[in-house]
C-alpha cells in the first residue's frame, strides 16, 4: 500500500476554524478517511479499518462497488444535471422499481437529496392532505436536522430548539426494555402503548395529520418495539383518518434481514400511507425520497420541483446499487451474517458487566453500555469502546439516549469471516473499556 502523506492535527485545526462547533467528530484524534474497498477503509496515515458503520448506514453494499462506480462514471460522462423540469429516464426507471417494491398501492415517488429532506416532504404532504399541523411521533425518535424534522424528533440530544411549525405529540412504544412498560410481556406492552395513543388522541383538539415512526429507531440506539405494534397503532389511526409515515431511512432495503422494509414487521394492516427512504439506496450518493399513494402525493395545492432531487447521476447510482442488492440477495446475507454477529456479540456480552443489552436484527445491531455494577447508561463507556476499537482496526458508531449505545451496521455484503473478526475486535475493546471503568 502506498503511504499517503497526512496532516491530521493541522486539518483538524482548519476544520475547527471554518466549520460549526456543533459539527461533531469521532475520536480524540479525528480520523481522515481517504479511500475504501469492500468492507474496509483506510485513513490518511495508511491504517486499514474494518468498517462496521458504513458512513452512518449509508455505504449499504460496499465501498467502491464496481457496479456503482461504473454507473456513476458513465452517467457523469453523459450529463450530470438537468432538474425535474425535464424528463429523466433514470429517474423514471428508479421510481418504477421503488414504487413496486414499496408495497404501497398506486404509489408515486418523489426524490430528494437526503433523509432530512424526505422527512420535510412527507410532513408537507401529510399536513396538506389532512389540513392539520398536528403530528404524532415516537419518544426517542430522530428524523433529521432541519427545522421541521427537529420538530418531530423525540430525542433531546438532537433537538436544539422547542420552536416548530408543527404541534407534535409524543407517544410510547419505541424503547422496549426501558420506561414504564418495560416489565410487561410483548402482548401487554402493545396493549399499554395503544392505550397511551388513544389517551393522547382523546386529549387532542382537531384532526391529527399523521404518525411518523421509525420501525427501528436509528440514532435512538437501534431500539424497536415488539413486532405488530404499528399494526395495532394503525387500527386506531384508521378510525381517525390519520396517516402513517414509516421512516425507512435506516431500516429500508433489507438491512434488518427479516424484511425488505421495517414496516413489514407490522404488516397486519398493510403498508403505510407514506414511506421515506435515503442513505443506503445511494451507497454514498445524496439520494433520498418519499413514496406515497397517489391521492396523498398529488394533494399539494401549489407548484413544486426539485433542483437536485432525482439528478441523473444519483439515479444511475441508485439503480445500479439496487440491482446489485437484489441480484445478490443482500437481505438474505444480512439475515444470515447479521444473525451470526448478534449471537457472537451476545456471547461476548454475557461475561461483561459493562454491557446491558445487545439488540437488533439483521445488520442493524445496538450494544447498550452501562457503568459496571449499575443499570446507568454510560456514554463514557461508549467513548472508550470507540477509541479502543479504532486502535484495533474497527470502526463502529454510537447513539441512543446519552450516546451510550454502540451502533453496528456494516455494509450488507459483510462476510462470515469479517463478522467473526469484528466480533473479536469489539470483544477486546469492550473488555478494555470495562477494565478502565472498574479501575477508575
Amino acid at each position: 500500500m502506498t503511504h499517503v502523506p497526512h496532516d491530521a492535527p493541522g486539518l483538524h485545526a482548519r476544520h475547527q476554524a471554518v466549520l460549526p462547533s456543533w459539527l461533531a467528530l469521532y475520536y480524540d484524534r479525528p480520523l481522515e478517511i481517504t479511500h475504501g474497498e469492500g468492507r474496509h477503509v483506510w485513513d490518511a496515515e495508511g491504517n486499514r479499518y474494518l468498517d462496521f458503520f458504513g458512513g452512518i448506514l449509508t455505504t449499504m453494499t460496499a465501498h467502491a462497488l464496481p457496479e456503482v462506480t461504473k454507473a456513476v462514471a458513465e452517467q457523469a460522462g453523459r450529463i450530470l444535471h438537468t432538474s425535474t423540469l425535464y424528463l429523466s429516464r433514470p429517474m423514471v426507471e428508479l421510481a418504477e422499481r421503488i414504487a413496486t417494491l414499496s408495497g404501497i398501492p398506486d404509489a408515486r415517488v418523489f426524490f430528494t437529496t437526503s433523509g432530512t429532506e424526505a422527512t420535510d416532504t412527507a410532513l408537507l404532504l401529510a399536513t396538506c392532505y389532512r389540513r392539520s399541523n398536528q403530528i404524532l411521533a415516537m419518544r426517542n425518535s430522530y428524523h433529521g436536522r432541519s427545522f421541521s424534522a427537529v420538530g418531530v424528533t423525540g430525542n433531546h440530544s438532537w433537538s436544539p430548539t422547542s420552536l416548530s411549525p408543527l404541534q407534535t405529540l409524543y407517544v410510547h412504544g419505541g424503547i422496549r426494555t426501558r420506561g414504564p412498560y418495560a416489565h410487561l410481556n410483548d402482548r401487554d406492552y402493545i396493549t399499554a402503548c395503544v392505550a397511551d395513543l388513544e389517551d393522547v388522541l382523546d386529549q387532542t383538539a382537531g384532526g391529527v395529520a399523521a404518525l411518523i415512526a421509525e420501525p427501528v429507531q436509528g440514532v435512538g440506539g437501534f431500539t424497536a418495539p415488539p413486532d405488530g405494534l404499528y399494526a395495532a397503532f394503525r387500527e386506531v389511526l384508521a378510525r381517525h383518518g390519520i396517516l402513517w409515515i414509516s421512516d425507512e431511512v435506516q431500516t429500508g432495503w433489507g438491512r434488518t434481514g427479516d424484511h425488505f422494509w421495517g414496516w413489514q414487521a407490522h404488516a397486519d394492516n398493510g403498508p403505510p400511507d407514506l414511506l421515506t427512504f435515503a442513505k443506503g439506496i445511494g451507497n454514498g450518493m445524496s439520494l433520498g425520497g418519499v413514496v406515497a399513494r397517489a391521492e396523498v402525493m398529488n394533494s399539494l395545492p401549489a407548484n413544486s420541483i426539485s433542483t437536485f432531487g432525482g439528478s441523473p447521476i444519483t439515479m444511475a447510482a441508485g439503480l445500479a446499487n439496487l440491482t446489485y442488492l437484489l441480484e445478490h440477495d443482500l437481505q438474505g446475507n444480512a439475515r444470515r451474517v447479521g444473525g451470526l454477529l448478534i449471537e457472537r456479540l451476545r456471547g461476548v456480552a454475557a461475561g461483561l458487566d459493562v454491557v446491558r443489552e445487545v439488540r437488533g436484527r439483521g445488520l442493524m445491531i445496538g450494544v447498550e453500555l452501562v457503568r459496571p455494577g449499575t443499570g446507568d447508561r454510560s456514554p463514557e463507556a461508549a467513548s472508550l469502546v470507540l477509541e479502543a476499537a479504532r486502535e484495533r482496526g474497527l470502526l463502529v458508531g454510537k447513539g441512543g439516549q446519552g450516546g451510550a449505545t454502540l451502533r453496528i451496521a456494516p455494509p450488507m455484503t459483510l462476510t462470515v469471516a469479517e463478522a467473526e473478526e469484528g466480533a473479536e475486535l469489539l470483544a477486546q475493546a469492550l473488555e478494555e473499556a470495562q477494565g478502565r471503568l472498574v479501575g477508575s
